[in-house]
């Protein structure tokens, strides 16, 4: 039997990372430290007490956890927002893919530059929404007068921007962010008047806990652009990639596009329950954010020094690193010894997440014997 699957999707391999059954796993950018075991207690003890009204349906505007998530945001950023202005969906992917329903579709576009995430054509492609990618400097950042001039051919919904980048690790600078802020007001598709439109702004923060010293959020822009959109998620900082749990802060309008397009009761009661666990020992759980900065600054250094590669200055949890000749060749020897990194981003280039002191000795131990 022929089913109708739509053409664009015939033959297309779903996303997923290689997840092999070894020792070290450095693929993913998940936070190598589990839960401790107060936290664990605090999430199940959430969990319980929503699972008594199992029978009826969840919060489906989430308030007690969208406060509790734009108090996070404060402490965090430094950026007050009122609970209304922050969303939140099952993972920041949900997150991304609402925004793309609100403003994307048929005869509109998304622009970004890559390399970037690999997810942000998906978003696109699920949605009918044409997807522009240009390339990124040298330095892998975005030349605003490039920008400038694709905004003006394109016209786009939606600009989507990595910061700190995957796989690259690099930040935006806020002044580069700025000026585009203020290139995107008027940027967007022609309204149905014939009024100009602005373009949807995504900086993408899935890594901005890790972002090193000096290096402010976008959140701290959104007072003055309406059209802009920060995206986080609980899977990193927090520990908790199997929560699926991710958010964003953005002006009450974006926010109020939001929930037109949202599934009903989209955050399950047992998902909004133990995100607000987690969040109760926020503080202990950002203490593991300061050594994993400390390990992949450690990385890095090791990296250029002891191996004399090139390793990009990273704000993310991760680091790429190369050239390589034969970059599989090195991806598929660390396999054999039991560690698995991620073979992406530029040509020759590697990206390995930052794991516990032990998996990091591992790593270099068996990255030694290799390039021997």
């Amino acid at each position: 039997m022929n089913l109708p699957l739509r053409p664009e999707l015939i033959g297309v391999a779903p996303y997923g990372a290689p997840h092999p059954d070894v020792p070290v796993v450095l693929n993913v950018n998940e936070n190598p430290y589990p839960l401790s075991q107060r936290v664990v207690e605090t999430i199940a003890a959430r969990v319980a007490q929503a699972a008594v009204r199992l029978n009826r349906y969840p919060d489906r505007d989430f308030v007690e956890l969208r406060t509790a998530l734009a108090a996070y945001l404060a402490r965090e950023s430094g950026v007050s927002l009122p609970p209304m202005q922050v969303w939140a969906a099952n993972g920041s992917n949900e997150v991304m893919t609402h925004l793309f329903l609100a403003f994307g579709g048929p005869g509109r576009c998304a622009l970004t530059f890559t390399p970037s995430y690999s997810m942000y054509p998906e978003y696109a492609r699920d949605t009918h929404t044409e997807f522009v990618a240009a390339p990124r400097g040298a330095d892998y950042g975005v030349d605003v007068a490039a920008a400038a001039q694709l905004l003006e051919r394109h016209r786009p919904a939606l600009l989507v921007l990595a910061s700190p980048n995957n796989p690259t690790g690099t930040a935006l600078p806020l002044s580069t962010t700025k000026a585009l802020l203020e290139l995107t007001r008027t940027s967007g598709p022609v309204g149905p008047g014939g009024e100009p439109t602005a373009t949807v702004v995504v900086i993408d923060e899935a890594y901005g806990e890790f972002r090193r010293e000096g290096v402010d959020s976008a959140l701290t822009l959104l007072a003055d652009n309406p059209h802009l959109v920060v995206t986080r998620t609980m899977s990193k900082a927090f520990g908790a990639a199997g929560l699926r749990l991710g958010y964003c802060g953005a002006s009450q309008e974006i926010v109020d596009a939001l929930t037109v397009v949202r599934l009903p009761y989209h955050l399950s009661a047992v998902t909004q329950a133990a995100a607000l666990g987690a969040l109760e020992h926020q503080d202990e759980l950002m203490a593991q954010v300061a050594s994993l900065r400390a390990e992949r600054d450690a990385l890095v250094e090791w990296l250029r020094g002891e191996m004399a590669l090139t390793a990009l200055d990273s704000d993310a949890n991760f680091v790429l690193f190369g050239p390589f000749e034969d970059r599989h060749f090195v991806w598929n020897a660390l396999l054999e010894r039991g560690i698995i990194i991620r073979e992406v981003g530029p040509a020759g280039y590697l990206r390995v997440s930052v794991g516990t002191p032990g998996e990091m000795e591992a790593f270099r131990t068996a990255l030694k014997e290799i390039c021997a």
